[in-house]
């Protein structure tokens, strides 16, 4: 069955409705200009409720190393999320930094962008494959846009990924049976206003991950 990461995480509630679906992994967001952004104080209460066997995952982008290392004195981390324009150089500093497994966010909008996925499993221990945003935007993520799926078909990196983009309760069951992805992260579907995450989506959305399942997917 296919793994869910629930991101964006602000709220007692939305960590509980998290868990209690059955999320394996859980985020939060460390990026100032996110509606969806926690302070180091605030998710270190909501990280303190998630119990053993869920991975508690800090985002962040392009932080620099006091920042890191702010965070981690406060909050307990177990595995880093970039999601920024960080090189590979710097996602093996990060990991040499925090000592945590590092997941590094790859956006997508055509097979010229694959590549990437290729450079990045070199040095990450995950990737997350999402979709690119424009260049006007003011988030590298969390935009609710998907790509064309197609491009992973029949793919395979070095390192364990994540499905993003556009995933909604509707449409889950059917990316993963297209890309065969054997993880799938959401923010924005699960979301009634920016930031405003919805149990009952959740729990739809893990629901309907859980029953597609995935055979034979590339890793």
């Amino acid at each position: 069955m296919a793994q869910v990461k629930i991101c964006g995480l602000s709220a007692p509630d939305h960590v509980a409705a998290a868990v209690d679906a059955g999320a394996r992994y859980v985020g939060l967001v460390f990026f100032p200009k996110s509606p969806r952004a926690v302070t180091p104080d605030r998710a270190a209460a909501l990280a303190g409720a998630v119990p053993p066997g869920i991975a508690r995952v800090g985002l962040f982008v392009d932080p620099d190393d006091a920042l890191l290392q702010a965070v981690l004195a406060t909050v307990p981390l177990d595995l880093i999320q970039l999601h920024g324009h960080e090189t590979p150089d710097r996602v093996a500093a990060v990991r040499a930094l925090t000592g945590l497994p590092v997941m590094k966010a790859v956006g997508i909008a055509s097979a010229a962008d694959l590549p990437a996925l290729t450079d990045y499993g070199l040095v990450a221990d995950m990737l997350l494959v999402d979709a690119k945003p424009p260049r006007d935007a003011v988030l590298p993520g969390g935009n609710g846009l998907a790509f064309d799926w197609r491009l992973l078909v029949g793919r395979r990196w070095l390192r364990p990924w994540l499905l993003a983009g556009g995933l909604t309760p509707q449409n889950v069951a059917e990316a993963i049976r297209l890309t065969g992805a054997q993880a799938v992260d959401v923010s924005s579907g699960v979301e009634t206003a920016p930031g405003l995450k919805d149990p009952a989506l959740i729990r739809d959305f893990v629901a309907a991950a859980a029953r597609a399942g995935a055979v034979g997917a590339p890793r």
